[in-house]
């Protein structure tokens, strides 16, 4: 369940996605799958391959791409590797919302 951030957040990031960015999205989220995890980060880019390269800077791999139907593809960052992303790219406004760091 995704809770946290507003309509617009989420319109923006489809846009960028949209337009070929590399966006970034963090909002909170549980899921019984993820005991003790309360935030996920999404990295998206329509272009896959634009994607997949951002993704190689943080050791992610190709086909742990989320692609579906919306058309949104994206990467979801969970725990330290999500911290250490919204570090390096210098979104402290993601880490102090919703990571409480």
């Amino acid at each position: 369940m995704a809770f946290g951030l507003t309509k617009q957040e989420l319109r923006a990031w489809k846009q960028r996605v949209k337009n070929g960015e590399i966006a970034f999205l963090t909002h909170y989220w549980l899921d019984d799958r993820f005991p003790g995890t309360r935030s996920v980060t999404k990295v998206g880019c329509s272009n896959i391959e634009a994607l997949s390269r951002w993704g190689e800077m943080y050791g992610l791999k190709k086909e742990w791409i989320h692609q579906r139907e919306e058309g949104f593809p994206h990467f979801d960052l969970l725990g330290d590797i999500q911290y250490e992303v919204l570090l390096k790219e210098g979104l402290h406004e993601h880490i102090n919302r919703f990571l409480n760091k």
